[in-house]
């Protein structure tokens, strides 16, 4: 099975007039064009599995549309999208800042969702998602160190208590490095898909690794790549991998060498 991991950045681009005429203009301005070429580049990668950050889910920068909506219905995928801000947030109740979501979508059933929140944090969403074979986790962490330890100790607890094979995806924040998640990795037995800890962000230079894909033992990772595509300030994430439990467990090299001729 291939998984995207994306923050998109609700479309609003990156770099090149982002910050015209104003710095972060770009923030506020309509994402429409930005999301279909966003769309056009989900649709090259073909994944089966998409964890996206930073999704608008209705305000005016999406015409009012939700923008994980769009991208199923073109596509054709089942999803599940929630805001970042738990409903007593105080920024719940801004515009434009209460419709920034995270979302998962996923080609085959998405079995149950539920939606989990940190205690500590202004981003506090958890999404968690069962599927035949394994459950996905898609967070957005703190950019507190304190609070992201915390938000850490809160996800082994939903890990621990989860039966079937996991993959914990999202933007970690990790800004002093992968070191902040050795004693959750420890914890869980979670291990990083990204081997050789290329770094994703920012997209047109990265030199960060804050954008992680995590899996228990029972998941073989077949491939692992960060394409180079500028429509974000984070680059995406795409693996490829197998469930060791699972007949189908095969790795698909032609499918990556066509993608990259495309790309490119």
């Amino acid at each position: 099975m291939r998984l995207l991991l994306y923050n998109i950045r609700y479309a609003t681009g990156h770099k090149k007039g982002f910050h015209l005429p104003l710095p972060y203009a770009g923030f506020f301005k309509k994402t429409g064009a930005n999301l279909e070429r966003i769309i056009h580049f989900i649709r090259l990668i073909d994944p089966d599995i998409i964890g996206l950050v930073e999704v608008d889910s209705g305000s005016y920068r999406s015409s009012n549309a939700c923008q994980a909506a769009q991208i199923a219905k073109d596509l054709g995928y089942h999803f599940v999208v929630e805001t970042k801000y738990s409903d007593s947030s105080f920024i719940h109740r801004v515009p434009i800042i209460r419709q920034q979501s995270n979302a998962l979508l996923s080609r085959n059933e998405i079995i149950d969702t539920s939606f989990h929140y940190f205690s500590q944090g202004v981003k506090r969403l958890i999404i968690k998602a069962e599927l035949e074979q394994v459950v996905i986790f898609v967070v957005h962490l703190s950019l507190k160190y304190r609070h992201r330890q915390n938000q850490l100790g809160q996800l082994y607890s939903l890990i621990h208590a989860t039966d079937k094979e996991v993959i914990v995806a999202g933007d970690f924040n990790t800004f002093w490095g992968d070191k902040e998640l050795k004693l959750f990795l420890a914890a869980t037995g979670l291990e990083n898909a990204n081997v050789v800890n290329a770094p994703s962000h920012p997209s047109h230079a990265p030199h960060r690794q804050i954008d992680f894909v995590l899996h228990s033992h029972g998941i073989r990772i077949d491939s692992f790549f960060i394409p180079d595509i500028q429509l974000s300030d984070h680059a995406p994430l795409v693996c490829d991998f197998s469930c060791l439990t699972s007949p189908l467990a095969v790795a698909d090299d032609d499918r990556n060498i066509q993608l990259v001729q495309q790309l490119h």
